[in-house]
């Protein structure tokens, strides 16, 4: 009795809201357009010009510059120069004998009688000057050369893979937001209906023509939508600040996301998404490079068995000496050759030999990886796209359920309690098809950087 008087009115209430819902819907998109709109693209250019993970790639990359440029100085003649000072702690003496040089006639022997030269405790100035010139190990510097720009590929390999890490973190990140302030608009306007419902049933139940537990039922469902909000406006802060630091930027930075685009192309070429993969994932170019790396390694030790020969100029003099000549200069070619090591470099060549067999190795593993991620992240993304569309029919239906429910509310064979579970059905399948959307563009992200794509 005292629902069937009430319906009429809360009918009109009801209805009232459900079409008012759009309009809501648009004034709280208008509210959150108060904080700076970020796109997903401006968003993936923020992170890849201001991450800090990206720079520090990047500043390891540009290393490599300046070890190329210390590399190549060695082609160059090596200058040094040596000095040292001190104190004779005790004197240096020489004793020349009579006719050490010879005996002449008319003159006699020279020095004509046995001396002795003598240099005082005093302090003493030496002063030694080298200029080498590298011949045969211009090869090896050669070597080390080409392995040092093999590194920089390596490094710069490394920049790409995660600049798509960052990128797919980007990707994700913005989806998750986008999920949660979805959500959060249900919540809200959730939140207004049951407010507006528990108004006017508490008046219905003090003119005794509602049930107390409508009205129980109603308070009962806006504290939980109160709290459900409160709940997701905790999780979106948390997710903006992680967001706001994935970009490199104060985490207290604020700002609003845009809506994601409508639903993409199928993909099908499943072994063309391996081969490509194969050619772009930065994981494969490193693993590659990496065994070009070990063969230079080898090549490198297996140089040090040429002898060293260089160009070299000495300069010596030394000062407050009696007995030592002033400047001695000399120029020549300089060896350095160690023919016998007891085994030791032949050994060493093995293990830079087993070293590329590692690589290589580790270079088929690499592919197989790849080929199973590409596959792994294909299924998945036919699996998302599927699941879009189960959300989007489930949807439709519980919105048609509504209406038919709506219609028979008017005419009095439903109660309040069944349009209530209808209109919740619905906003738990609006909610769902926005989760699967915003999932299946997760998977999209997902499967592009399976791919290699790092823009």
């Amino acid at each position: 009795m005292f629902a069937r008087r009430s319906i009429p009115t809360l009918l009109g209430l009801l209805a009232c809201l459900l079409c008012c819902a759009p309009l809501v819907r648009g004034q709280a998109t208008q509210t959150e357009g108060q904080a700076p709109i970020i796109t997903l693209e401006q968003a993936v250019a923020g992170a890849l010009g201001e991450n800090r993970q990206i720079k520090s790639f990047t500043i390891e990359v540009a290393k490599y510059d300046d070890k190329l440029a210390a590399l190549r100085t060695k082609r160059l003649p090596e200058i040094k120069f040596t000095t040292l000072a001190s104190q004779l702690l005790t004197p240096i003496s020489f004793t020349v004998e009579q006719g050490t040089f010879g005996t002449y006639p008319n003159i006699g022997p020279i020095p004509d009688k046995t001396t002795e030269i003598t240099t005082p405790r005093r302090p003493t100035f030496y002063v030694t000057g080298q200029v080498t010139q590298p011949l045969s190990q211009l090869y090896r510097i050669k070597l080390n050369l080409k392995q040092a720009g093999v590194g920089q590929e390596i490094a710069g390999e490394q920049l790409r893979m995660q600049r798509q890490t960052i990128i797919n973190n980007v990707r994700r990140g913005y989806y998750s937001i986008l999920q949660t302030q979805s959500a959060l608009r249900a919540a809200e306007e959730a939140i207004r209906l049951y407010q507006e419902l528990d108004r006017v049933t508490g008046e219905y139940v003090a003119q005794q023509v509602a049930l107390k537990s409508d009205s129980l039922e109603v308070g009962t469902r806006l504290e939980k939508a109160k709290y459900d909000a409160l709940t997701l406006r905790d999780q979106l802060a948390t997710q903006k600040e992680q967001f706001n630091q994935l970009l490199g930027r104060d985490v207290t930075t604020e700002f609003s996301v845009s809506p994601v685009m409508a639903l993409g192309g199928d993909e099908s070429d499943l072994a063309g998404a391996r081969e490509h993969a194969l050619q772009q994932r930065p994981e494969i170019k490193e693993a590659r490079l990496k065994v070009k790396y070990a063969e230079y390694d080898r090549k490198i030790k297996k140089a040090e068995s040429i002898p060293e020969i260089g160009l070299a100029f000495n300069y010596i003099s030394p000062f407050n000496t009696n007995f030592l000549p002033k400047n001695i200069a000399s120029l020549g070619v300089s060896l350095s050759w160690e023919p016998f090591d007891w085994g030791r470099r032949k050994r060493e060549v093995a293990e830079k030999a087993r070293s590329i067999e590692q690589a290589e190795l580790a270079l088929r593993e690499a592919e197989n990886n790849v080929r199973t991620e590409v596959n792994s992240k294909f299924r998945k993304l036919q699996q998302a796209r599927q699941m879009l569309v189960i959300n989007r029919l489930s949807q439709e239906a519980s919105a048609e359920k509504l209406r038919v429910v709506s219609n028979r509310y008017k005419l009095q064979a439903a109660l309040l309690n069944d349009v209530l579970n209808v209109q919740s059905a619905l906003a738990e399948a609006d909610n769902q098809y926005q989760q699967a959307l915003l999932a299946f563009w997760a998977a999209r992200a997902d499967f592009e950087k399976a791919l290699g794509g790092d823009q």
